[in-house]
């Protein structure tokens, strides 16, 4: 069917309204507080659709109706250890983060060990979301290539520039709100391509749950007991890989990492954030298993022909949708990789200021001066992230597995940092240094030199820096 003029109308009055309704629903900045974290007065909900907005990305708009495609909904078996580890962030996290004035997750490691471990942690942080995300924004430029004609540097550089207007004005209360408006343009545009899709295919959705061919589309367990150990752990989507891996995941994404914890302290209370980040688990599930079905009815569409995961919805989108509809849902997709994009640029600037800057300058220097520099901050990871994405132009990988890989390169060793400082009073910050040093230089020897499924990172690298950690504190000299 082709692009229209009228899709290309949609997507530019989406790019437009997004700009201004983001500069206005940032209101005035008058401070570091205001621009980071929203004066700590945003509503609980629309915190939790935020979460949701910005751990969905483009990856699940486009490359997870790709691993359906190409495998099954196994992958929704992740889902059930993300609401595990959500409900063990509200309950052992975030009481710790809100028993203090916590500007920044590393806050608290650095009044629990000490400077040191404050801004080791933030670091990794800084280069972990610079990659992840520098993948997410590729993946944006995909469809905007295949529709278009561009290629991936201008694609990259439309999609970075607009999201940073907003939120360069705006901080992240214009992070925030624009999330919540940009969660239901995505939802919109997906529950279309299913209406579209239902259309299309002779078979009823219906009865494609009865086909026999399709079945094992919608194998959900996998419990590997006919695998051997090695190809156990070498399996990404085992139902205790998935739920252990999931729960680490999230425990560490949602938990430790800048980007959504930032987002956690905005709220006003410690029970706000509780309801935010539990109910964000259930959202992401149903989700998951929209796009996932999006994927399956993509499989009977094109009758399992060999694709490009990455590429097999977008060519959907460009070629088969009718125009007009084919404009909404691209537009979702935008608002599905900006969300993600704004929050990253804004959580990476915070950890730049709370972190770096107000320690050693924040006595000599002025409210509106903090506020420009952090401004002047966000602007150059605007342009970090970028080059990030540009490292990743062509992949062969399906960029969704890619993101998390990176992710849980480092989650480990943060999450098993922050598991010593909240649950273990005797480990000081030699203790935790020590840990998590071990704990990615393992993290090092699982990737390159094991096949263990990515499923697994998280969970290792966190076993490894707590019981490094809590052997090192039974060893070390006491002083006296």
């Amino acid at each position: 069917m082709g692009f229209s003029s009228l899709d290309y109308l949609i997507i530019a009055v989406y790019l437009l309204g997004v700009a201004i309704f983001g500069i206005i629903s940032g209101g005035k900045q008058k401070s570091t507080n205001d621009y980071f974290l929203g004066s700590r007065k945003i509503p609980w909900w629309a915190v939790c659709f935020a979460i949701v907005a910005t751990e969905t990305s483009t990856l699940t708009f486009i490359s997870i109706p790709g691993v359906a495609y190409v495998t099954n909904l196994n992958f929704l078996q992740l889902t059930i250890g993300y609401i595990i580890g959500r409900v063990l962030i509200a309950f052992i996290f975030l009481p710790a983060y809100f028993s203090g004035n916590i500007e920044t997750a590393y806050t608290f490691l650095g009044n629990r060990f000490g400077t040191t471990t404050r801004k080791t942690a933030s670091i990794v942080f800084m280069i972990t979301r610079l990659f992840a995300d520098g993948v997410r924004l590729y993946a944006t430029a995909i469809p905007i290539k295949l529709i278009t004609g561009v290629d991936y540097p201008t694609a990259i550089i439309l999609t970075a520039v607009v999201t940073f207007v907003y939120t360069y004005i705006g901080g992240i209360r214009a992070v925030i709100w624009m999330d919540v408006v940009q969660m239901f343009i995505y939802l919109v545009g997906a529950v279309a391509a299913i209406w579209v899709l239902n259309s299309q295919i002779p078979e009823s959705i219906a009865s494609i749950f009865a086909m026999q061919n399709i079945s094992e589309k919608f194998s959900f367990f996998n419990f590997g007991n006919n695998l051997d150990l090695k190809t156990f752990f070498s399996t990404p989507y085992t139902f205790l890989g998935s739920v252990l891996g999931g729960m680490f995941l999230s425990m560490a994404s949602h938990g430790t990492d800048q980007l959504i914890v930032q987002r956690l302290l905005a709220t006003d209370s410690l029970s706000s954030s509780k309801k935010a980040i539990i109910t964000s688990g259930f959202i992401v599930m149903f989700q998951f298993a929209l796009f996932l079905f999006i994927g399956i009815l993509l499989y009977v569409f094109y009758n399992g022909a060999k694709m490009d995961p990455n590429e097999v919805f977008p060519l959907y989108i460009i070629n088969h949708i009718p125009s007009g509809i084919a404009g909404l849902i691209i537009a979702g997709l935008l608002a599905a990789a900006m969300s993600t994009l704004s929050g990253s640029m804004n959580s990476l600037a915070s950890a730049v200021m709370f972190d770096f800057y107000k320690p050693l300058f924040g006595q000599t220097t002025t409210p509106d001066r903090e506020l420009r520099i952090s401004r002047f901050i966000t602007a150059l990871w605007c342009c970090l992230l970028i080059g990030s994405a540009f490292i990743f132009m062509n992949t062969p990988k399906t960029v969704v597995e890619l993101a998390l890989s990176i992710a849980s390169f480092t989650y480990g060793g943060l999450l098993g940092t922050f598991l010593l400082g909240v649950l273990f009073k005797k480990t000081q910050q030699r203790d935790a240094l020590i840990a998590f040093a071990t704990g990615v230089i393992v993290m090092i020897g699982v990737i390159y030199f094991t096949s263990i499924a990515w499923t697994w990172y998280t969970v290792i690298g966190s076993v490894t820096t707590v019981g490094v950690g809590i052997m090192v504190s039974k060893v070390r000299k006491p002083r006296f």
